[in-house]
């Protein structure tokens, strides 16, 4: 649906997923993670694949979006919704591993931090001998390397591989990039003939992105998130990076209704600000353990707003 009186500018604002300008404005926007700006931010819907953009994301900006309280910068905690999320991810990074030739394999985790996720793996099967993150977190170096992974600081288009990879993760990392079409590209360039991506991002097809599509829905995470998906605009993004999918699933999104929830509420319970983001709200946990609970009971017949994507080479 357009609505020609939400950033009507943005009108024909070049689609970061297909490069289209059949674009129209979608939704306003603001930070009530982080509040980083007090800029209103407008996405854009694509009519020629179906994904959103945000109009001039703040490329040059990094180090302001990205705050330092940013949540994947802070020290790996042990709470309930943790390990519950790390027993979910080992179930489904066993279904890749026992699909991997049996020889000693190389992975990398694209915008991996520290390494949580590939300690994982590497703990599930001893023939993991190379692990390697590539992310432009200078702190989290030193934290991979302690813990045994190899580190590139930097863009993941700017690396050239000495290896090929057999299972590179990128974990909640495409929404996040300017040209998702090159860094897909690049990752397929990276992988082993066998090799696989496993994909997470958000799916804007769901009920939570709906209720609060004009309410600064968390799936947004605005302004770090830059391109988002449905299931059939990110299928044909893989498409065109040269990658087909061998496994696809909806998984739960309760981040994303916490955070909506909070917003709504901003100004009658909570007076969010830069140094208490909305991640350390004392209802954000109990809320995410609620709504990951009612998004794995309506998964099997429901579309909720994360996805996991299986891909090899075409």
């Amino acid at each position: 649906m357009s609505l020609p009186h939400i950033g009507s500018s943005a009108r024909g604002y070049p689609c970061a997923a297909c490069a289209s300008s059949e674009t129209q404005p979608y939704a306003q926007v603001r930070d009530v993670e982080y509040f980083t700006s007090a800029r209103q931010f407008t996405y854009v819907l694509c009519a020629n694949c179906g994904a959103l953009s945000l109009v001039n994301p703040p490329i040059d900006e990094l180090a302001l979006i990205y705050p330092s309280n940013y949540y994947s910068f802070q020290p790996t905690d042990n709470s309930l919704g943790l390990r519950i999320k790390d027993a979910l991810d080992r179930r489904l990074f066993r279904r890749c591993l026992k699909q991997l030739p049996d020889r000693p394999l190389a992975l990398m985790d694209v915008g991996g931090g520290s390494g949580h996720q590939l300690t994982l793996i590497r703990d599930l099967d001893v023939r993991v001998q190379k692990t390697l993150i590539a992310d432009l977190d200078v702190k989290a170096e030193s934290l991979a390397r302690a813990a045994g992974h190899s580190y590139f600081l930097g863009r993941i288009e700017e690396y050239q591989p000495d290896t090929e990879f057999d299972l590179i993760l990128a974990l909640n990392l495409i929404e996040h990039v300017a040209n998702p079409l090159e860094v897909m590209t690049k990752l397929k360039d990276c992988l082993s003939p066998p090799g696989m991506v496993l994909v997470k991002t958000p799916n804007i097809d769901s009920l939570d992105h709906r209720l609060f599509r004009h309410k600064n829905w968390g799936g947004y995470h605005c302004p770090r998130h830059w391109t988002l998906f449905d299931r059939e605009s990110f299928l044909k993004l893989a498409s065109e990076a040269g990658l087909r999918v061998t496994y696809f699933a909806y998984t739960q999104g309760a981040p994303f209704w916490a955070i909506s929830i909070l917003a709504a509420l901003k100004g009658k319970l909570y007076h969010g600000d830069p140094s208490h983001p909305t991640y350390r709200h004392p209802l954000y946990p109990a809320l995410t353990l609620l709504f990951a609970a009612g998004d794995f009971l309506r998964r099997p017949f429901a579309k909720t707003s994360q996805m996991f994507v299986i891909l090899v080479r075409a």
